[in-house]
Parts: structure tokens; C-alpha cells; sequence
């Protein structure tokens, strides 16, 4: 049974390494192409098909927690009607780095299987441990999804009020980042969370 599969794959192997008697380099070359721009349309189409806010709350274990949380935030409604959804928060913008929060996301579709976090109560148990890892990925990479949006640069003390803005600007010289500061700014913290600068 193995010879016949190894011969199998052997067999397989040198036809596709044969050179084409029916069709010319050209026309397969032009084939290819083709069938590249399809590939990589249709995997774009459904990479960004999982960046959007009906996507990510068709889970019901988001739908009844983080996402009713959410909805409470300044990010999802305020003065000025600048909306910031799931992914501008939780997915990188740059290609590579996208690819691999997605490729890490797929891993985490077995806690959804396995119900891990399928009540409200198996959440609250875990909500400490999702949110650490969350903070630690957004410190990682100095909050690059924040800094899309929010620039220390683009700060005005005019705009700002004062107390706020030295705060900023503090942050900015000690070279804090934004989660450093704002975390719970979307959604609640966890009741084993504990503010280092409030015990200062």
C-alpha cells in the first residue's frame, strides 16, 4: 500500500514536470496569469469579507459581551461621526502583518468550537486572559491600529484640554503608548484588573 501510493505521487510528480505537447508556453503562461489574478481576488475579497462589524458579530459569544460593550464607546458613537469598527481596532493594516493576526484568529475559531467561552459566565472567567493577551499584541506593535487614527502630532492644545493635552505630551516624551494609558476604552476591564498608576 505504501510502494503504490509512493508510485502514485511519483507518477504525478513527473507529469507535471513533462513539458506540454498540446498547449504553448504562451497560452499557458497567459492561463496562469489569469488564474493568479483570480486566486488572489477572490482570497482578498474573502480575507476583507472578515474585517467587517457583521462578520465579526455573527459570533454570538461577541454579539452578547464585548460587542453590547462596544456600543456604549465613544468609538462607536460621538460628535463627530467617526465610527472605529472591530477590525480597525484588532486587525494590522499592512499586508504581512494582517495575514498573520488572521492566520492566529483561525486557531482561536477551536476555542469556539469547544465552547469556551460560550456563556457569560465561562467569558467573565476569561476575560482577563483575552484582554491581557489583546494589550500585549497592541504594546507589541506600539498600538499601530490606535496610532492610524490618533497621532501625538496631529494633538492640538488648543482643541484639547489643557490637563489632557500635558498628559499626552507626557506620553509622547516617556515613549508610552496608547494602550499603555487607554485600555477599557472600548470595552469593560476585567474585575481582576488593576491600575499600576493608581496604586502610585
Amino acid at each position: 500500500m505504501h510502494k503504490q501510493k509512493k508510485g502514485w505521487i511519483a507518477r504525478s510528480w513527473a507529469g507535471l514536470r513533462q513539458p506540454s505537447v498540446k498547449y504553448s508556453l504562451l497560452t499557458l503562461l497567459v492561463v496562469g496569469f489569469f488564474s493568479g489574478i483570480i486566486f488572489w481576488g477572490a482570497f482578498n475579497t474573502g480575507m476583507e469579507a472578515t474585517n467587517t462589524m457583521p462578520f465579526c458579530i455573527s459570533c454570538h459569544e461577541m454579539r452578547d459581551t464585548v460587542y453590547v460593550e462596544y456600543k456604549e464607546s465613544v468609538h462607536y458613537k460621538n460628535r463627530s461621526g467617526v465610527r472605529a469598527i472591530c477590525s480597525d481596532c484588532h486587525v494590522p493594516k499592512d499586508w504581512t502583518h494582517k495575514l498573520i493576526r488572521k492566520s492566529k484568529a483561525s486557531f482561536e475559531v477551536w476555542g469556539k468550537l469547544m465552547g469556551h467561552i460560550d456563556t457569560m459566565e465561562k467569558f467573565e472567567a476569561k476575560r482577563m486572559e483575552l484582554a491581557t493577551n489583546e494589550w500585549e499584541r497592541m504594546k507589541a506593535s506600539n498600538s499601530a491600529e490606535c496610532r492610524n487614527c490618533h497621532n501625538f502630532e496631529a494633538m492640538s492644545g488648543q482643541a484639547q484640554k489643557q490637563t489632557i493635552y500635558k498628559k499626552h505630551m507626557a506620553a509622547k516624551l516617556e515613549g508610552k503608548t496608547c494602550i499603555d494609558c487607554h485600555k477599557g476604552i472600548a470595552h469593560h476591564l476585567p474585575k481582576e484588573y488593576s491600575n499600576p498608576e493608581d496604586e502610585d
